[in-house]
């Protein structure tokens, strides 16, 4: 398993993300364990900001490698800065709970590149076990940012 820290600028209390289990140019499939101090909890459940968050963050964990690979000087190399930009057909069909695994899918369906920046649009789902928990299509606009 990969530190998803080495992909993405975010920190707890706002990472939600623990693990990248596998990662490509195109694909990358994430753990995320719900735990009882999680900030995005209510009811001991994570609530729908938290899974557009997690889904958006392993979404950017597929552009953002190209930034924080193994010999990134956070000193002096480009890293991105990224948003989303949209959200297109976002089903949410249960919530997660204290303890549950939350496994997140994305794959790279469509990818434009700028001089300084990347439009990229990627299908995402999260899943609890066998059960989906939501799903989406998520844009996301990322900028080169220069030190």
């Amino acid at each position: 398993m990969i530190e998803i820290q080495a992909f993405l600028p975010h920190r707890r209390p706002m990472l939600m993300v623990d693990h990248i289990v596998e990662i490509s140019a195109d694909h990358v499939i994430c753990h995320f364990l719900i735990q009882r101090d999680n900030v995005l909890l209510r009811d001991g459940f994570f609530q729908e900001i938290g899974l557009v968050e997690n889904m958006a963050q392993v979404c950017s964990s597929i552009v953002g490698q190209t930034y924080y690979e193994d010999d990134y000087n956070a000193a002096v190399d480009e890293r991105a800065i990224g948003f989303i930009s949209g959200i297109k057909s976002l089903r949410i069909l249960v919530l997660p709970q204290v303890g549950d695994l939350l496994v997140t899918d994305a794959t790279l369906t469509s990818k434009f590149d700028g001089n300084d920046y990347s439009i990229c649009t990627m299908q995402v789902s999260s899943r609890i076990g066998e059960r989906i928990c939501a799903e989406a299509d998520i844009n996301l606009f990322l900028k080169k940012e220069n030190k």
